[in-house]
Formats: C-alpha cells, sequence, structure tokens
C-alpha cells in the first residue's frame, strides 16, 4: 500500500452490488455506507430492482437499479442506461463488491474512462475466467489470505494488485453462549440449502443426541432448491419439533443472537459473513477446515470436526454442550480475534486508502 501522504481529492463512489451481496453481505455493506457518510462521501449504490435497499442503511446515497428492462436482448440497451445515470452521478471511482459483478463493471469503466477496485469473496477455480480490466482496475480486495494465496496462484497477473481488507465487524462486549443456564440450549446452523446430502450426517448427529437425553433445539437459516427434502429428511428422522429451517431473507443477526452455538456444517469456499457475525455475538463455534477456513482456528476460535464422519460431529458438539465453560472460553477468544484483525474503522481507512489511489 502507498504511504498515507498521497494527495486526496474528492471522492466520489459508485458501488456496484448483486443481489447475493445485498443479502448475504449486508452488514458488511452498511458498514461500508455509514463510513462514506462519516466522511461526507457522495455514494451511488447500483442493484437488481426489487432489492431490499431498505434493509440496509444508504444514507442519502443514490439508488441506481439495473436492469431497468429485464427482458431478452436488451442487455446492450440496459448497459447504456446504466452508463447515463452513472454519467450524471460523475463517480469518480467504480466498487465491483463481487465478481459476478466483474464483467460490468468492466464495461462501464471501459466506457466512463474510470478506475475501479474489484472484490473477490471466494476461491477461484484454475479453468475459470475472472474479468479483469488491465487498464482500469487498481485494486483487487480480498477479504481473507486464503482468497489472496489462491487469487495470486491462479490469476499470477494480476497479483501486484491484490490487497488483503479484512471484512469488519462490532464486536459485542457480552457473550451470547450459554449467557442463560435456565434457557434451552440453541444451535445455529446457515448455509445455502442446495444439496440435502450435506445435511445427512449433521442430522443423524442430532437425532443420536436426542436419543442420549441432551436438550436442544436448532434452528437452520437458509434456502435452496434442496429444502423440501431437508423437510422430508427430518420428518423421517422425527426432528421436525427441535429442528427449524428459517429464510435467510430474514435478519438473521436476530436468528444467530439467539444461538448458544454456531455450526458450519460443510467447508465453505466463499468468505462467509455470517460466520464473522456468529462470532462476534459470542457464540462458540462448530465448523469444518477446508476451503476459506482463515477465521476456523482449532480450539481457539473454534472447533473443528470432519463433516464426513458423524462419530466425529458428535464429539465435537458432545464437547460444547457439556463442557460449558469451555464453549463460553472459545466464543470469547473468538471474539478478541475480531477486536484484533477485524475492526470497521480499519476495514473503512484501508478501503479508503484504496479509492484515493485508484484516483491518482
Amino acid at each position: 500500500m502507498a504511504s498515507g501522504n498521497v494527495k486526496k481529492k474528492p471522492l466520489r463512489i459508485a458501488l456496484i452490488a448483486s443481489e447475493r451481496t445485498l443479502c448475504e453481505y449486508s452488514i458488511f455493506l452498511e458498514h461500508l455506507m455509514v463510513g462514506l457518510a462519516d466522511e461526507s462521501i457522495r455514494a451511488a449504490l447500483v442493484c437488481p430492482p426489487g432489492c431490499d435497499v431498505d434493509a440496509v442503511f444508504t444514507g442519502a446515497a443514490e439508488i441506481i437499479t439495473y436492469p431497468v428492462l429485464n427482458l431478452p436482448l436488451m442487455g446492450p440497451l440496459n448497459v447504456r442506461m446504466l452508463v447515463e445515470r452513472l454519467a450524471k452521478f460523475e463517480p469518480t471511482v467504480l466498487h465491483c463488491l463481487c465478481e459476478s459483478k466483474a464483467s460490468l463493471t468492466r464495461q462501464l469503466a471501459h466506457r466512463l474512462d474510470l478506475p475501479y477496485v474489484l472484490m473477490v469473496n471466494s476461491l477461484q477455480k484454475r479453468w475459470g475466467h475472472l474479468a479483469v480490466s488491465s487498464k482500469h482496475c487498481t485494486k483487487i480486495i480480498v477479504p481473507t489470505e486464503s482468497i489472496a494465496a489462491n487469487l495470486a496462484s491462479v490469476h499470477p497477473n494480476f497479483s501486484d494488485r491484490i490487497e488483503q481488507i479484512n471484512i469488519g465487524t462490532f464486536v459485542t462486549e457480552s457473550r451470547r453462549c450459554f449467557s442463560e443456564p435456565s434457557r434451552l440450549a440453541t444451535m445455529v446452523v446457515a448455509d445455502p440449502l442446495d444439496k440435502a446430502d450435506d445435511f445427512e450426517n449433521l442430522f443423524s448427529v442430532i437425532r443420536h443426541l436426542l436419543i442420549d437425553d441432551y436438550e436442544f433445539m436448532t434452528v437452520i437459516v437458509g434456502g435452496g432448491r434442496a429444502e423440501r427434502q431437508l423437510w422430508k429428511l427430518l420428518a423421517a428422522l422425527g426432528l421436525l419439533h427441535i429442528v427449524s429451517i428459517v429464510p435467510r431473507h430474514m435478519p438473521w443477526r436476530s436468528v444467530l443472537a439467539a444461538g448458544d452455538i454456531f455450526i458450519q456444517p460443510q467447508p465453505n469456499f466463499a468468505f462467509d459473513p455470517v460466520l464473522l457475525e456468529a462470532m462476534s455475538i459470542g457464540s462458540a463455534v462448530a465448523g469444518c477446515k477446508s476451503g476459506v477456513d482463515d477465521l476456523i482456528i482449532e480450539d481457539r476460535t473454534a472447533v473443528v470436526f470432519d463433516p464426513n464422519d458423524e462419530l466425529s460431529i458428535k464429539g465435537t458438539l458432545q464437547r460444547l454442550l457439556d463442557r460449558r465453560e469451555f464453549a463460553r472460553q472459545i466464543a470469547g477468544t473468538a471474539q478478541q480475534f475480531l477486536r484484533e484483525n477485524h475492526s470497521v474503522s480499519k476495514m473503512i481507512a484501508a478501503t479508503l486508502q484504496a479509492y484515493y489511489e485508484a484516483q491518482q
């Protein structure tokens, strides 16, 4: 990163977001928008029509919907209309918030002759293509060391543009994990629900814990093509009375706040903002390694299991349910890790610096 004496011109930022970004990264986006507002930086948010922008603090930001005409063969016209709207806003830097909008942002940067920064939040496949302009893209921002290393390996031509900026969060002073001894233990799971196979071992373990007279309830946050199969599996295992599935579009931070234990059932190959928030409120995390696992440090910020081994899953959950002070210790250590490495103020400062450098 360049030194802090870069001459700072007034910024006007256009944020390019997908529907998934607005849903899953809503807290990050809200923190970023508040940071821009605090610095009196004008912002525009480009997002698909129908998105619940009211769920995210946008301040005085201008909301620009794209595409306006969601019809076949209307792509070129939609891009032209978006270029015209952005030209009126007069941004100085574009910020693409996810890989799915990388191609669109590259087009906009070319037509408006503007610099942009690109966020990459997931591991890239060696045979995949990432749309990056060698002329206009000044930074590729990644949230973890594992994604930075992967990106540099898959796209070595862009390695000098990669910068890690940890996504920030506000950590609560208290620990949610077993903070009310008389309350029924609650486990929360967050997952896209795309494959029923991802849950078979976990549901079997929940059934065996129930047979062993453990008292708890489980909430699954998510939605996807396998949801109907999961309901059938829960019914077949006799778990409908202790396992609930709630949609991802609900205020999931309030759902997380009810959980003593947060379970990551499978490796995640993208940065998981829900895991970050679960740690921030003081839930004890049970997760698995591989994928983007930078937040999961065994027996420090989380306990770790093998998702393909029922005995491993059961032993890990029993460890947390039986040893509640140990679970609270894991939760507290994770919170301290976030305070040291995932502060919102540092995230905002580093992002603003990336914007200012892009303008030069």
